[in-house]
């Protein structure tokens, strides 16, 4: 009787694959902690720099020029660069960029330091598309995609007030620096830490649960290049429901970009917050969107194992959400602060349930053009990157923000649209050989 339980004991499945979910967290927290501290840096770095709306919202902006455009190659690299190596380097590099800013003095030397921090960035969330499509069943997609994807919001939420005390303590530049160098540490651990599902200590009995529930256990980066031709992926752009997932993650990129870039800016400037209670109440819809991203992967996973199809599981809480999302309105009918920060806070919520859209990739991509049909994914998202902070820019000139608002909510209106009307029925899409 003792032998047979250690026998059981051994062919228990590992749980290696929430190692794997814990490390894409922390990179995705330190990916947009170096994102967002320009906005929260915005409002001193603009008289510091005497730079006016529009100036800020090019900078702003330029990150968005170089991560949208290079999406598609950088699709390509993640096809056939193994993750370990890529993010470390992607790592390093937008880190280093990041420290770099707080050394500049004008305009053009923070617009371009941006750019490179967009170029390092590029491969970011293609990369944590394939790390997840590798290492987890179907039936945990979604939960593990809002685990990962909700670090985009838990870092903000919980940091921006640590993060506004340390610039007051050391200034916008001393702030900028310390979250560089994380980064850089961070690379290290993820270089030293991470391996793919087949090079890892992850047993058999894991790695079969995984192929068994559709993960890709056995990716292999060179062969996936060999396989993949411009015109499958000419075929893949002809599907429907392709279109209307990149339609849907531009708005609702775009609503992410507004708290990323001029939320800080229009608590302050336009809703006469001082930048301490600013620190506060801005990390609140973060931390809501946290909540909501959260729930979404929970009943998403969970209307799967109730035997709902995958189309309907993973819609419900990305439609719900984006309908949420239109409530930022509400901000231009209301004049105490306490009533701004609770209509944010619910339409960051609707973001945040919303956000596990990178299921849909996973669900719809050729396993071997997952990388490059996950860059064109992000592309068409982060185009948002561009034109939202530029747009806002302008819509504020006049001195009021409302037109911005009324923007934004319009956006999350046409995402839910989208979903409710184009995309149908959700499999994978079979190219033909050639």
């Amino acid at each position: 009787m003792a032998v047979t339980s250690r026998v059981i004991q051994t062919d228990k499945a590992t749980k290696k694959r929430f190692i794997v979910g814990l490390l894409l967290f922390l990179g995705v927290i330190i990916n947009y902690m170096d994102r967002s501290n320009l906005a929260l840096a915005a409002p001193v770095i603009g008289v510091d720099l005497n730079l006016d709306s529009v100036q800020m919202g090019l900078i702003f902006s330029a990150f968005g020029w170089s991560y949208a455009i290079l999406q598609i190659p950088g699709g390509l690299i993640v096809d056939k660069v193994k993750p370990r190596i890529l993010y470390a380097i992607m790592l390093g590099g937008w880190s280093i960029a990041t420290c770099l800013q707080s050394l500049v003095n004008g305009f053009s030397a923070f617009l371009g330091l941006r750019v490179i921090l967009g170029i390092f960035e590029a491969p970011s969330y293609p990369t944590n598309n394939r790390v997840v499509t590798s290492w987890f069943p179907e039936q945990e997609r979604a939960t593990s995609t809002a685990f990962y994807t909700s670090g985009q919001y838990v870092g903000i939420a919980f940091f921006t007030p640590l993060l506004v005390y340390i610039q007051n303590a050391f200034g916008w530049r001393g702030m900028i620096f310390i979250t560089g160098v994380i980064g850089v540490i961070y690379s290290i651990v993820w270089y030293l830490m991470y391996r793919d599902p087949k090079d890892s200590k992850a047993n058999e009995a894991e790695l079969n649960y995984i192929r068994q529930g559709g993960g890709i256990v056995d990716m292999d980066g060179k062969q996936n290049v060999r396989k993949a031709s411009w015109s499958q992926l000419k075929y893949v752009l002809k599907n429907r429901n392709i279109w209307g997932v990149f339609i849907a993650q531009f708005c609702l990129s775009s609503i992410l970009w507004f708290f990323l870039t001029w939320f800080p800016t229009y608590l302050v400037q336009y809703r006469g917050m001082g930048f301490i209670k600013m620190g506060f109440l801005a990390s609140l819809p973060f931390l809501a969107a946290y909540v909501g991203i959260l729930f979404s992967g929970f009943i998403s996973d969970y209307l799967i194992k109730r035997g709902h199809s995958i189309g309907f599981a993973r819609k419900v809480p990305i439609v719900s959400g984006l309908i949420l999302a239109t409530s930022i309105i509400g901000a231009n009918y209301v004049d105490d602060q306490t009533a701004v920060i609770a209509f944010m806070a619910l339409a960051f919520f609707g973001n945040g349930l919303a956000s596990i859209t990178w299921v849909f990739v996973s669900a719809l991509a050729p396993s071997h053009l997952l990388g490059l049909t996950g860059g064109i994914f992000n592309f068409m998202g982060n185009l948002s990157a561009i034109a939202v902070p530029i747009i806002i820019g302008f819509l504020a000139k006049g001195g009021s923000f409302e037109p911005a608002l009324v923007f934004i909510s319009s956006l999350a209106l046409i995402g839910a649209l989208s979903y409710i009307f184009i995309v149908g029925k959700v499999e994978r899409i079979v190219v033909p050989e050639e």
